[in-house]
């Protein structure tokens, strides 16, 4: 379908259209932005998507979030594997378990982001074997939920195109501009050590910042 077309089925301008496309600030009504999703025949994940993104078009410069002492405890204190991660997937702190399994402190700080690692890195490929290609899509339809709200920001930028360089499979999986969010599952590894591994894994929100995610791991 055409801009013009979608435009019109809206009841927008194709201007105003465009600057939505390419991620500029717009500041349309919820009328609007459903009018919109109805012309383009969006799912109720996708029409939620682009209400969050025409409700938050301005935004400060990202900076990398501190995780509170006392979340920080908790997660150390924890049996299970568990993990924190921020806003661009970077890994913020993490409990002797994880680190069995993914090895976080072996890595430098920058290394540290479940989409480089997930994507880029040999060493995930072999933890995850056979099911690596769809634990990837899945990871990047999420990022793409997020990254769509920070388009623009330079370092979402530098870790868009480290994906791009890292991962020859990346660059078809966004183009897709599938979207996805968080949700438990399963996950089957293959670990060096430990052999293989089956785990259920769930996420949680920090109330003290709801930009920090944190993973916790169970045996099956």
């Amino acid at each position: 379908m055409r801009r013009e077309e979608v435009a019109e089925l809206a009841g927008i301008g194709v201007d105003w259209y465009v600057r939505l496309e390419q991620g500029r600030s717009v500041s349309p009504s919820v009328a609007t932005v459903d009018a919109l999703a109805g012309a383009l025949r969006l799912s109720k994940l996708e029409h939620s998507h682009l209400r969050e993104l025409t409700q938050h078009a301005d935004r400060k410069p990202f900076q990398r979030e501190t995780v509170p002492h006392a979340v920080r405890r908790v997660v150390e204190s924890l049996n299970q594997p568990a993990y924190v991660t921020g806003r661009r997937w970077d890994v913020l702190a993490w409990n002797a378990a994880a680190d069995e399994l993914f090895a976080f402190s072996s890595l430098p700080e920058a290394e540290r982001n479940t989409l480089i690692s997930v994507l880029t890195k040999p060493a995930s490929r072999r933890l995850f074997g056979a099911s690596w290609s769809e634990e990837a899509k899945r990871l990047v339809a999420q990022f793409r939920a997020t990254h769509d709200l920070w388009a623009g920001d330079p370092a979402f930028r530098d870790l868009l195109q480290r994906l791009r360089e890292g991962s020859r499979e990346f660059d078809g999986w966004w183009d897709a501009h599938d979207i996805g969010k968080p949700a438990a599952g399963q996950k089957r590894l293959h670990h060096p050590k430990k052999g293989l591994l089956r785990l259920e894994y769930a996420s949680f929100q920090a109330n003290d910042d709801p930009a920090l995610k944190l993973v916790i791991f169970t045996p099956r």
